[in-house]
């Protein structure tokens, strides 16, 4: 039986998160105008899958994952979390963010108790998960490190155990690997697979935003393409295959070149 197998057994006919009729617009000063940055957006997101929100910049893929987090109220329609309307910051969710995020004035362990220390959690045990999830993501001997001794992949796995400590329903990841160079971002992509597939963390499902296909191929279950002007959905894209993926299999390489043709129309 594959990893992926074992997710799937997990997921469940009932939607975690549900995106009903969802359309956004942001005031535009210059032209004393509304900019629509995303128009009659559905989406279901199941238990036990990754999903990649895919497309250019400027089709509001960065937004879509605010609103679902419950950082941003839509203009219209409505946000389900567990068939519940969400009206604020969604507590099932958590998210690691492009530019890293970090509190430069707190060590590691600090970083990363830093969401358990909002949620009243007390200090000695907010310590000890906090250590927990710093070894899980292979920090372990930087607790005590502050970002800027840091390279820029550890940053980036401070914000991942930041954000998995508090054991979200839903993670939640804007362009996590954008910033990072090629074989970081690679080795990232990797262990974040691994710690999903082995049940090493306890959240319930991804969804990360990406413009790079490759990566969205080697990670998702589903794709949801985006297209602009204003943001839509304009395809979605099942990947059945099992993991670890090469993107240089026939399967992948014709999934991939299908998404490039329909992100070029």
């Amino acid at each position: 039986m594959t990893m992926t197998n074992l997710r799937k057994q997990q997921q469940k006919e009932i939607p975690m998160t549900e995106l009903e009729n969802i359309t956004h617009s942001f005031a535009h000063h210059k032209e004393n105008d509304d900019q629509t940055v995303l128009s009659d957006i559905n989406l279901s997101l199941y238990e036990g899958e990754v999903v990649a929100i895919l497309g250019r910049s400027g089709t509001g893929k960065s937004t879509l994952l605010r609103i679902i987090a419950g950082l941003i109220q839509p203009t219209l329609g409505t946000v389900l979390q567990n068939s519940s309307s969400l009206s604020g910051p969604n507590e099932e969710v958590s998210m690691v963010f492009q530019t890293f995020a970090l509190l430069p004035w707190l060590t590691v362990r600090d970083n990363v108790a830093f969401g358990l220390e909002a949620q009243g959690v007390p200090i000695l045990q907010r310590r000890k998960k906090a250590e927990e999830a710093i070894q899980m993501i292979g920090l372990e001997g930087y607790e005590d490190a502050y970002p800027k001794e840091l390279s820029g992949g550890m940053k980036q796995r401070v914000g991942l155990a930041r954000a998995l400590v508090v054991e979200p329903e839903l993670l939640l990841m804007d362009e996590p690997f954008s910033s990072l160079d090629i074989f970081t971002a690679d080795k990232l992509r990797r262990d974040i697979m691994e710690l999903w597939f082995t049940n090493n963390i306890k959240t319930k499902g991804i969804v990360m935003v990406t413009h790079n296909v490759e990566e969205a191929v080697l990670m998702a279950d589903r794709i949801i393409v985006m297209e602009p002007g204003p943001g839509r959905i304009k395809s979605e894209i099942s990947v059945t295959a099992s993991h670890p993926r090469n993107i240089d299999t026939p399967e992948l390489k014709a999934i991939k070149n299908s998404i490039i043709e329909d992100l070029m129309d």
